[in-house]
């Protein structure tokens, strides 16, 4: 059977359905819809030149790829390949073509150094290796069972502490820019992050289908925003927390832990029954704290590397 590999139609159901299909085949604990897909292809910043790609057999989608530099970091040439074939459909050349077109397209943009995320497989690694990519840091995605596990108890915030909803800054949400910015810079990553731009921020997080502002919870402070946790929902019963962070001038107090409980138990009593999130394997106070919630590593990526030119 011929494989070829073109871009994603934005227009075109199928694709859209089929790149979320394989993304799920092959990553269970990710949060993809067809509505998720459009809204990164028309939304996000012009400047990462965003590529989403897929591989087709015989009129069926099975393999995908997502190509993008990272514009937010203040080292440009930092690009991104994140190849991922339905796993009833490898061995049949399809990663390799995915691959060489993200690169060429990264290339073609400026590209010198390319990162991506391979599950800790030997196959998938070895996939990897082949390609001229070397093994980095590795992150893992955790696991919660909303409907039958038990949450801790909710605590009443300490004095001066008070908990709201992501929703209460509908009017205004720059406060929570400012601090996903913040606690966003400090985490453990092989590129630097810089949120600056407000305005894409709104495009690309704020207002992703994906994003609940009900669900998501923030701990203030004598009235300022310091610990957050933020959470996209599917659409049906299953939710994440993509961001869970504390501004620097609060952490110890226990501000994070605070407001993620107060989001799995709102996420839960709103008939949720799945909750993932994901953590570099280095980060070992957030692994403690999803640890103490009762979270299971699921899975393990590996973050692998390669030097253009």
């Amino acid at each position: 059977m011929t494989v070829i590999v073109r871009d994603l139609r934005p227009d075109a159901r199928a694709d859209l359905e089929g790149f979320a299909r394989v993304r799920h085949r092959a990553l269970p604990f990710l949060l993809v819809t067809a509505e998720s897909l459009t809204h990164d292809l028309t939304r996000m910043h012009p400047d990462a030149h965003y590529r989403p790609l897929i591989a087709v057999a015989d009129g069926e989608v099975i393999g995908t790829a997502q190509v993008h530099l990272t514009h937010e970091s203040p080292e440009p040439g930092q690009g991104n390949v994140n190849v991922y074939v339905d796993p009833r459909h490898t061995r049949r050349g399809a990663g390799t073509l995915l691959v060489r077109a993200a690169e060429e397209h990264l290339s073609a943009h400026g590209a010198r150094r390319l990162f991506a995320w391979v599950l800790d497989e030997p196959g998938n690694r070895a996939f990897a290796e082949l390609h001229g990519y070397r093994a980095s840091r590795s992150a893992h995605f955790l696991r919660l069972d909303l409907a039958d596990g038990a949450l801790p108890p909710l605590a009443p915030p300490p004095p001066g502490v008070e908990l709201r909803r992501g929703s209460d800054f509908a009017a205004d949400p720059r406060p929570l820019f400012e601090l996903d910015a913040e606690t966003t810079a400090d985490e453990p990553s092989d590129v630097d992050t810089e949120f600056s731009d407000y305005e894409a921020w709104l495009e690309e997080t704020w207002r992703h289908p994906l994003f609940s502002p009900e669900l998501t919870s923030v701990a203030l402070v004598d009235g300022r925003p310091a610990a957050f946790s933020a959470a996209r929902t599917d659409g049906g019963t299953r939710y994440g927390t993509v961001m869970t962070g504390t501004a620097r001038a609060f952490r110890g107090r226990g501000l994070a832990k605070l407001a993620k409980n107060d989001s799995l138990h709102r996420a839960r009593a709103a008939g949720f029954t799945e909750a993932f999130t994901g953590n570099d394997a280095g980060n070992g106070p957030m692994l403690a704290i999803n640890e103490w919630f009762g979270y299971e590593v699921c899975a393990t990526e590996v973050r692998y590397v390669r030097e253009l030119g």
